[in-house]
């Protein structure tokens, strides 16, 4: 389906950001760890887990500091060291959502890996004053897996090295992935695309596959942002359902969507163009763009293709795809059926991409 303008009656309502991650959340039991906090970072926690607990989403404070235990839970503070500790912290949860939990004893991180691996919780964020990581580049680092995990065991910022260790034995032994962020951070690391900090995953954290229904929310979601942003052309109504319905996804943990993508095939020509190609900001330099083409390109191989083409108005997402083999071409080389209805004010903007699928 070509691109038009949109219509505001026939488009579903999109989620925001923060509707979309409550949603995903909710029923789950969330660990916040925090060794100490300063009076803004209370204010922060607190408002964070006012809003989780509103959403029917468990939390269990983990920290070294009994009295922000007390403030943010409604009920006696738990100690990790109890026996049964799952048992207690699940009995509490029922009369108070948000349960404070106090560490004893040093060091504070060991014994909060304790705690949270016995208490097998499925989503873990770490509170530390100096955040997420860089690159050194300084761009955030937005990801890390098991084997970057052990570089920086050896090699990281000294501050960390305690926790680079007790993550990595977290994982190992696991639990799914632990986000790092500041206190300050926490609402943008939980409830936005772009998130704050840097997630740590087991490995292997990209994972693509074709969208399915329970996927629908969150890709409609990543067209109207892209489409908002200009990186996208606007489809009405049918146009997004073609791209749900033949679209695929770049998951992280195999859950949460990181970029979108389609492949649509031109019956007359035998060529294939990868459309809707759009990746979340958090994600820039993670691979995940590359991820989709390659997913792209071997579906395209599946269906017997010659080659496929892209087009875009960004140079910057021209350079991409010109690094990922494809070479600059006319827009009167594409299949003619490209253009029909196309606003040609767009057309006019357009770089235009090829390259044959390997055989």
């Amino acid at each position: 389906m070509k691109p038009t303008n949109p219509s505001a009656d026939s488009t579903p309502s999109t989620l925001s950001e923060k509707e979309f991650y409550l949603r995903e959340f909710a029923g789950r039991t969330l660990g916040l760890v925090v060794e100490g906090a300063s009076t803004a970072d209370r204010v922060a926690l607190a408002a964070v887990c006012e809003e989780l607990v509103k959403n029917e989403i468990r939390v269990v404070l983990v920290s070294a500091d009994r009295e922000l235990c007390q403030a943010l839970s409604s009920a006696a503070v738990l100690s990790s060291g109890e026996k049964r500790l799952a048992a207690h912290v699940w009995r509490s949860l029922q009369d108070a959502p948000c349960t404070g939990l106090q560490v004893e004893g040093a060091p504070f991180e060991d014994r909060t890996a304790q705690a949270l691996l016995e208490l097998g919780l499925s989503k873990v964020v770490w509170i530390h004053g100096k955040g997420g990581l860089s690159r050194s580049d300084g761009n955030r680092l937005s990801f890390v897996d098991r084997e970057g995990l052990g570089a920086l065991k050896v090699d990281g910022d000294p501050a960390l090295k305690a926790f680079f260790e007790q993550c990595d034995a977290l994982l190992g032994r696991g639990v799914p992935s632990i986000s790092l962020c500041t206190a300050e951070g926490l609402a943008d690391e939980l409830f936005t695309y772009a998130g704050s900090g840097t997630l740590f995953t087991c490995g292997g954290y990209v994972t693509v596959r074709a969208f399915g229904v329970d996927d629908c929310d969150a890709a409609h979601s990543f067209v109207v942002r892209g489409v908002e942003e200009g990186y996208l052309a606007p489809r009405d109504a049918e146009g997004i359902d073609t791209i749900l319905s033949g679209g695929f996804g770049a998951f992280v943990e195999e859950h949460f969507l990181a970029g979108i993508g389609a492949l649509l095939v031109d019956e007359e020509s035998g060529i294939g163009e990868i459309a809707c190609l759009y990746t979340l900001t958090r994600f820039a330099g993670e691979g995940v763009g590359g991820h989709l083409v390659q997913h792209a390109l071997n579906e395209a191989k599946h269906f017997g293709l010659t080659s496929v083409f892209a087009c875009t108005t960004s140079d910057r997402v021209g350079s991409f795809f010109e690094r990922h083999g494809f070479s600059r071409v006319d827009s009167e080389v594409l299949p003619a059926a490209k253009w029909t209805d196309y606003p040609p004010e767009r057309r006019a903007r357009l770089l235009c991409f090829k390259r044959n699928v390997p055989s």
